[in-house]
Formats: C-alpha cells, sequence, structure tokens
C-alpha cells in the first residue's frame, strides 16, 4: 500500500511540474530567481492540497523522502497559505531543500516550513536541533512517529542507553546465560531494535515475575520499560503502559512425552494426584490456583528449571506459554506439549511501562507497526520458531 501510494504521488508531482513547465528544476540559470521560486512554490502549494494531513517535500526533485528525521527552521516558522510559501521556498533553496506543510483543521490554513532531514540514526542532533529551533518534535519519516524534543525519549537519547528490565529466565523470550550474562531471545531482539531506532545503546536490568510490576513503577525509575513475555491485561493498563501486541500467546502445558495421552484437557490434570509447578508471582501462577483448584500445585522459583524438574518426574505438568513450550520440546525429547494448538487462553505479549511514558509508548508502537509492515516481525518469529499471528 505505501509503495503504491508513494508512486502516486510521484506520478502526481510529475504532472504538476509538467503544468508548471518545471520538468527540469535545475536548468533556471539563477538558483533562486523569482520566477523559479514562484514556479515551484505553486507546484508545492498544489501538492499540499493532496496531502493535507502532512508531508515533507524535497523541492530539488520533487520528491517525498522515505527516511529521515525531519526538523522545522525557526526561521520560517508561522509561514501560512500560499502568500508565505515563497518566503519558505526560498529559504530551503539556500539551505537543505526541503519544505514540510499540513493543514490545521482548526482554522483552515496550512502551514509551511523550511525543513532539515537528518539521517535516522541521528536521533540526537535531531533533537537538539529541534530544540535549538524552537520545536516541540522530530518527525521520523520512515515510522510516521513523531519524537517531542522535551520528554522520556529525549532524556534516553540524552543518556545514549536504553535501560531495559527483563527477567532473562523465559526461553526463547528473554534468557540470560548464567556464565557469561548475555540476554539472548526474542524479545531481547526487540528491545535492541528499538534501541537502534533511538541510536543509542542497551543495557538490560534484572527483574523477576514477582516484582515486575513494583519494579516498573519504582522511583527511582531502574528501567524505562520490561520486555520479555509480558502478556497484555487489562490489570497491567488499570495501572501501567502497555505497547501493541508483538507476538501471539496462550496458556498451555509441558509434560512428560510418556504422557502426552494422559493430558488432552483441563479436567485431565485438575485431579489430586497430578503435580502442577508454576513459577511465582506472574499469570501461570494466577492461571493454575483458578483453574486447577484439585491439583497439587508445587511453586518452583526459577522458571528456566522447571521443564527439566517436569522431565525428571518431580512435577508431571508445567503450566507455560505456546511461546515457551516449543523451544523446550525441540531441546528436549524427554518432553512434550500435546496441547499447543489448543491453548486454554488466547492473548499478546507486550512492552510494559509506568504511566507518562507516551512518548516512548508512541515511539515502541510505531517500532511494532513497522516490523509487521516490513516483514521483519515474521523473519524474527520464524528465527525462534514462534507462531506469526499477525
Amino acid at each position: 500500500m505505501g509503495d503504491r501510494i508513494y508512486r502516486f504521488r510521484q506520478m502526481m508531482v510529475t504532472a504538476i511540474m509538467i503544468v508548471f513547465g518545471l520538468t527540469v528544476l535545475s536548468a533556471c540559470t539563477k538558483e533562486d530567481s523569482q520566477d523559479r521560486v514562484t514556479a515551484i512554490s505553486d507546484a508545492v502549494w498544489s501538492f499540499s492540497q493532496a496531502n493535507p494531513d502532512g508531508f515533507t517535500l524535497d523541492i530539488r526533485s520533487m520528491s517525498v523522502p522515505k527516511e529521515g528525521i525531519a526538523v522545522s527552521y525557526a526561521a520560517t516558522q508561522g509561514s501560512h497559505s500560499r502568500e508565505k510559501l515563497d518566503f519558505v521556498v526560498r529559504h530551503a533553496l539556500q539551505h537543505d531543500g526541503y519544505v514540510g506543510g499540513w493543514l490545521n483543521t482548526e482554522n483552515g490554513l496550512y502551514y509551511f516550513d523550511s525543513t532539515r532531514l537528518f539521517p535516522e540514526d541521528k536521533l540526537a542532533d535531531a533533537l537538539k536541533f529541534g530544540k535549538d529551533n524552537g520545536q516541540t518534535s522530530a518527525f521520523i519519516l520512515s515510522l510516521q512517529a513523531d519524537v517531542p524534543i522535551e520528554g522520556k525519549v529525549a532524556e534516553i537519547v540524552e543518556r545514549g542507553t536504553l535501560l531495559v528490565g527483563t527477567t532473562g529466565d523465559y526461553r526463547p523470550l528473554s534468557f540470560c546465560e548464567p556464565e557469561t550474562g548475555r540476554y539472548w531471545g526474542f524479545g531481547i531482539e526487540m528491545a535492541e531494535e528499538i534501541a537502534r531506532r533511538l541510536g543509542v545503546g542497551i543495557s538490560f536490568v534484572k527483574t523477576s515475575w514477582p516484582t515486575l510490576s513494583n519494579d516498573v513503577l519504582s522511583d527511582p525509575q531502574t528501567f524505562d520499560f520490561a520486555i520479555g513475555g509480558i502478556t497484555i491485561t487489562d490489570a497491567r493498563r488499570e495501572t501501567m503502559l502497555m505497547s501493541d501486541g508483538y507476538l501471539a500467546n496462550g496458556k498451555t502445558i509441558l509434560c512428560r512425552a510418556a504422557d502426552s495421552e494422559k493430558y488432552k484437557s483441563l479436567a485431565d490434570i485438575n485431579r489430586p494426584e497430578v503435580v502442577v509447578m508454576v513459577n511465582p508471582g506472574g499469570l501461570n501462577q494466577k492461571f493454575a490456583n483458578e483453574n486447577l483448584p484439585n491439583a497439587t500445585i508445587k511453586v518452583h522459583d526459577k522458571n528456566e528449571e522447571i521443564p527439566s524438574l517436569v522431565a525428571e518426574g518431580q512435577a508431571d505438568v508445567m503450566i507455560t506459554e505456546i511461546t515457551e513450550a516449543p523451544y523446550y520440546v525441540n531441546n528436549d525429547s524427554r518432553l512434550a506439549a500435546p496441547l499447543l494448538d489448543q491453548p486454554f487462553t488466547h492473548g499478546e505479549i507486550g512492552v510494559l511501562m509506568r504511566k507518562g511514558q507516551d512518548d516512548v509508548l508512541q515511539m515502541v508502537n510505531a517500532v511494532i507497526s513497522k516490523m509487521k509492515e516490513d516483514g521483519s516481525l515474521r523473519r524474527l518469529h520464524d528465527k525462534y520458531g514462534l507462531v506469526y499471528a499477525f
């Protein structure tokens, strides 16, 4: 869809250029001659009428850039409607060659600015330029996302490091190798992509399922957001912010492969002789307590150890997620996930953060949306053997 819109816009701009005799804008002998400025302004004005929601236009080639961080020059602020457009175009020709515009629906006027375009890995430079020019935000073209000049994102960029809370006990979403301290997994790569988009480094901060909410809400703040197997729930959204979903989720079980025919439903598990093991403080324990009142429930502190304990016979069933179960089945022939295709619940996993960080939420959602659009999210699913449900 995006490519079709882009091609349509290019065709429209070309038609406008022909109408105004601008097929080769650089043919003028005097770069900033009034005739040339007027002709370009007429073309930009016509383009703006078809793009009232906003645009950034390279007036040297009359093309729409797909990438970059657009920030307006203070010198051209307050320029609206056709009569002010010549001034904006002249400034743009003498500087970076970009004009931005949008329709203010409150007063019906089009606002135009001479714009500077920064590479997308130079967000810090773009925010500084915006601050120096009295702007309220910078606009990332490829993400279609505004980044406020002042706010949590700006604080992260100035710090130079994104601080990410994660449990590190949830293969293949978030795991910390005990020998090296290296974090890896699906959620870890999601966090790294967000950090890349912010142009900063990344540091992982250890949290746990029992303390997750308190850690997110701690004062002083210990990390910017949490990631890795965190299910989106209404309860979490009452007190915190959660991103759009980037991974489908649902409760299921792990059991010994030899017992895979024994467990076909919750009723088969909800018996006193069945020992069900869960990690403490998270939704797995909550699910077991609410749905398996007759089973023998054992809580084990370390989530990553439970699959082996089930395989060894210290428990019969582990309550887990469809995101986690395939990893253990594929890496331990003693285990099975007989209800993998019939999860007890259906949900999505997202990024968790404290309220008041709406700029961070917008940025995270923009990255998730872009990864869905360009196929990189599906490729990441494939890498970790996860089901793509979007």
